[in-house]
């Protein structure tokens, strides 16, 4: 008698996947460049934008010309070595290598995953290079000195984030990159001021360890004053 066939072997296990290793919700893909003279427009807007949300809009008399003149002049120096700004740029599809590399810098590229779409009522408006490639934010910096650390460091004129991309990251992504490159140059401190009554910028910056200096005040000659106090005869 003929012997008996084996049995079947047993089928496979199915493969089982952690939920938790499932790509979930939107991922917004961001970027974070050097501003050249061309991005001056989305520059004065986001100024703009930012002087109404301070409640400031009677002190904003910048223009596209004023901003091109001095933020961009002939022979502009290196950046990093006078004003320079950080654009935030985030897109539907990864951004493509772009030819902007610096001694000091290159654009820094990162992945936001959200629970939720991001709608931008001004999208249109803050386009940018690329179909889908739209600005989000800013941050307008310069070189200061501290005598009693002797080093070099930034000052932050300006930070801002659009309405619709904030308490997403991108405010802390924005200060990283002023940080990282302040270490990057062997620079002492980054320093900036906020206002008072902004109690949810004051929580977040004490959040990522930065001091507030309650004991210091802005001093400032602007305008009438200055004028009048350069013509003293002393």
């Amino acid at each position: 008698m003929a012997a008996a066939a084996p049995p079947p072997p047993p089928s496979p296990t199915p493969a089982v996947i952690s939920e938790d290793l499932l790509p979930t919700g939107y991922n917004v893909f961001c970027r974070i460049r050097l501003a050249t003279i061309v991005d001056v427009p989305h520059i004065h807007k986001l100024i703009h934008q930012m002087a109404v949300f301070e409640r400031l809009t009677h002190l904003f008399s910048a223009t596209e010309s004023s901003l091109s003149s001095t933020l961009f002049p002939e022979n502009s120096p290196p950046p990093f070595t006078s004003f320079t700004v950080f654009l935030l740029e985030v897109s539907q599809t990864p951004f493509p290598l772009i030819d902007q590399n610096y001694p000091n810098f290159s654009p820094i590229h990162k992945t936001v995953n959200l629970d939720l779409p991001i709608t931008d009522p001004q999208a249109e408006t803050f386009r940018s290079c690329g179909n889908d490639v739209v600005v989000a934010g800013f941050v307008l910096f310069f070189p200061n000195y501290s005598s009693f650390l002797a080093k070099p460091g930034f000052y932050i004129e300006d930070i801002f984030v659009r309405e619709c991309y904030r308490r997403k990251g991108f405010g802390k992504m924005l200060l990283s990159a002023v940080a990282a490159q302040a270490a990057k140059m062997g620079y002492g401190r980054v320093e900036w001021v906020v206002l008072d009554w902004n109690v949810n910028a004051i929580k977040f910056y004490e959040e990522m360890g930065a001091q507030i200096m309650q004991e210091w005040r802005v001093c400032r000659l602007t305008g009438d004053a200055l004028q009048a106090f350069a013509n003293i005869n002393i």
